[in-house]
């Protein structure tokens, strides 16, 4: 079964990660949820190649979850900002990231002061 074809899943969970589940959205989403819109801060923030980022931006539109605004007429610049079916995200953002902080904290590796002292 290929990753798109869950679109059609009896599963919720499943159509909702056909939609979703991949890293590069959820940090787009994760993104919009901190106050960036543009596509550049996007890229930048993820990480991901410009292909990637306008896919995924290009599929959340959509979707709805996302919608494009004109900022900028000459150059044509958009922003993305979340609709209100992407706010109903946020509980689910929340909790990923919640979990993360309990379970996979951030480790930080001691300087070689700390390693001689401590």
């Amino acid at each position: 079964m290929k990753w798109t074809d869950l679109d059609e899943n009896w599963c919720p969970v499943a159509r909702t990660l056909s939609l979703v589940g991949d890293r590069w959205t959820l940090l787009i989403l994760r993104d919009c949820f901190l106050g960036r819109s543009k596509f550049e801060e996007f890229a930048e923030s993820t990480g991901a190649t410009r292909h990637i980022v306008a896919g995924r931006l290009k599929r959340l539109v959509e979707a709805g979850i996302l919608a494009r605004e004109l900022y900028n007429e000459r150059p044509k610049r958009y922003r993305y900002v979340l609709t209100d079916k992407g706010k109903e995200l946020g509980p689910a953002l929340a909790t990923f990231r919640d979990w993360g902080k309990t379970h996979l904290p951030v480790r930080r590796i001691a300087s070689s002061a700390e390693s001689a002292t401590g």
